[in-house]
């Protein structure tokens, strides 16, 4: 499977010149980073904003947030210096599982470390650094983006000027590790896993497609599916419902690899942004940024009972409502509202032009 043919021509590379140390305290050597960028750095170094993807995202942001792009949106180009990398561990360009190991000359596939979430904005400070950003107007994203929006603002509050985590929480529940252990083991029964040794060159992983197919009904509500699909058929006498699922599976396959599923999914469940600092309360009440959270009323991965939680402990946090039949996705469908809601916020900052 090709994954670079993924990527978009506009893509750049930067490679760390130095061994790059994760959290466990593995190490990995030379790192790529894949990256896209909009607009252009001021004399400052101080006009960026950092985009931050979901799960199985990438670098192209303005491919999937395209509503949010624009004179006078969310990103707009002639204010902001835009900056958004493929995550580590995913498939797109930056290191991860369908890499090749330097130490081995072979694909790390199953052997890739696990990583945190606070390894990937390790990356990404690296990144920064490198195109010569000082200071981030606003770090934001949605899901495994927003668990990164968090960590930004507490590695590095002294670069950090506002975050806007949407639909994601400061720690991975009970509920969603469990989730992400039934889609891992979706993986681990295909017989092509072959304990642990499928590479990108095995045939396409079907377990990787059921994974897919139990996070898309995560991903939205039942009303969503209702009004979609109720109890239709298709020409198949299959109900449409189920021919749907079958074909995100079938898409994800196509554009992405088991090994890098896996790899995420475990960093999403290390999420906590209390581990090995205070307690979880004290933690977040030491954001000091201006902080936009964006809640879904009908998500229901991250339900907004988390977001809540995060609003009433971040000392100038505001809550972000997007209304929404379409579950915790809505923050990739319903995006002019997404956009009018950051908008507000942003014109609420000071040092935003």
């Amino acid at each position: 499977m090709k994954y670079l043919d993924f990527i978009s021509p506009k893509t750049q590379f930067y490679q760390l010149s130095k061994p790059f140390s994760l959290e466990s305290g593995e190490v990995l050597i030379g790192v790529q980073v894949a990256y896209r960028t909009w607009g252009k750095l001021n004399a400052n170094g101080d006009n960026g904003v950092l985009i931050c993807h979901a799960l199985t995202g990438s670098a192209d942001a303005d491919d999937w947030w395209k509503p949010l792009f624009g004179a006078g949106k969310s990103f707009d180009p002639d204010q902001d210096f835009l900056v958004c990398s493929n995550i580590l561990g995913s498939c797109y360009g930056t290191t991860g599982a369908t890499s090749i190991n330097p130490n081995t000359a072979r694909i790390y596939g199953a052997s890739f470390p696990r990583i945190t979430i606070r390894d990937m904005v390790n990356l990404q400070a690296a990144l920064l650094e490198y195109l010569d950003v000082k200071f981030l107007r606003l770090v934001i994203g949605g899901s495994l983006g927003g668990m990164q929006v968090l960590e930004w603002a507490l590695l590095y509050p002294e670069k950090v000027r506002a975050i806007a985590p949407i639909a994601a929480p400061g720690r991975h529940s009970a509920w969603s590790i469990g989730l992400s252990e039934a889609q891992r083991q979706a993986i681990y029964t295909d017989p092509n896993w072959q304990g642990g040794n499928y590479t990108s060159d095995a045939p396409p992983n079907q377990g990787l497609a059921v994974a897919r197919m139990m996070a898309m009904i995560t991903y939205r509500y039942w009303e969503s599916f209702t009004n979609r699909f109720g109890r239709e058929k298709d020409e198949f006498n299959q109900f449409a419902i189920s021919s749907y699922l079958q074909y995100q599976g079938q898409k994800l396959i196509e554009r992405f690899d088991a090994n890098t599923y896996i790899t995420l999914t475990h960093a999403m469940d290390s999420h906590d942004v209390s581990w090995h600092r205070k307690n979880y309360q004290s933690v977040l009440q030491s954001i000091k940024q201006p902080t936009l959270v964006i809640e879904i009323d009908s998500d229901v991965l991250y339900p907004p009972v988390e977001q809540q939680e995060l609003v009433d402990l971040i000392p100038n946090a505001q809550l972000g409502l997007i209304k929404s039949p379409h579950g915790h996705d809505a923050f990739l469908i319903d995006m002019e509202e997404l956009n009018e809601i950051v908008v507000s916020f942003r014109k609420g900052l000071k040092f935003c032009v």
